[in-house]
C-alpha cells in the first residue's frame, strides 16, 4: 500500500498518526513524509532500536522485555500503545523484528511483530514471517506491511 493513500484517508478522517519503530529504523516515517503536506497528519515518529530507548520513549515494561523478547506481540503491542500515550496521535502502528541477517531457531530472521493502537479500539498485534530475504527485503517488506496496517486502522 501506498503512504499516499494512508495521508489521504488520515486528512480524509481527521487522525493524526504516529510510528514506532525498530527494525525499520523509521522507513514507516519516511514514507509518510516524503510526500508533500504530510505533515497535515503526521504527528510524530519514534524510532526505539534498543531495549532502553523502547523503556524510555514509549513506555514498555522491563518485564514486558525480559519474558517475551523485543521481538514479540507483547512488546509491540506496549510500542503501540506507548506512541499513542507519548503522542498526540489518534492511530499508531509498531514495528520490531529481526531484519537479518541472523536470527536464531526460536526467533529466525524476517520475524516481524507489529502493533496497530488506536484510541477507542482495541489495540491488534500480529506476527509476519517474511523469511531470510535479505535484510533490505525485510524491512522494506515491514514498511510496507505498516503502511497496510496504517491504513486498515485508519478506515
Amino acid at each position: 500500500m501506498s503512504a499516499e493513500a494512508v495521508l489521504n484517508a488520515a486528512k480524509a478522517t481527521g487522525l493524526m498518526v504516529a510510528t514506532a519503530e525498530s527494525c525499520t529504523g523509521g522507513m514507516v516515517a519516511a514514507a509518510l513524509t516524503d510526500i508533500a503536506g504530510s505533515s497535515a497528519v503526521v504527528e510524530r515518529g519514534f524510532v526505539t532500536y534498543s531495549n532502553t530507548a523502547k523503556q524510555q520513549m514509549l513506555g514498555v515494561r522491563v518485564d514486558t522485555l525480559e519474558a517475551h523478547g523485543a521481538v514479540s506481540e507483547e512488546v509491540a503491542r506496549e510500542m503501540a500503545e506507548g506512541a499513542l500515550d507519548h503522542s498526540e496521535a489518534d492511530v499508531a502502528v509498531s514495528i520490531t523484528g529481526i531484519a537479518g541477517p541472523g536470527g536464531s531457531e526460536h526467533k529466525p530472521e524476517g520475524r516481524v511483530c507489529f502493533g496497530l493502537a488506536r484510541v477507542g479500539r482495541v489495540t491488534q498485534v500480529e506476527t509476519v514471517e517474511f523469511g531470510a530475504l535479505g535484510r533490505a527485503e525485510v524491512r522494506a517488506q515491514a514498511r510496507d506491511h505498516a503502511l497496510d496496517l496504517l491504513l486498515q486502522g485508519i478506515g
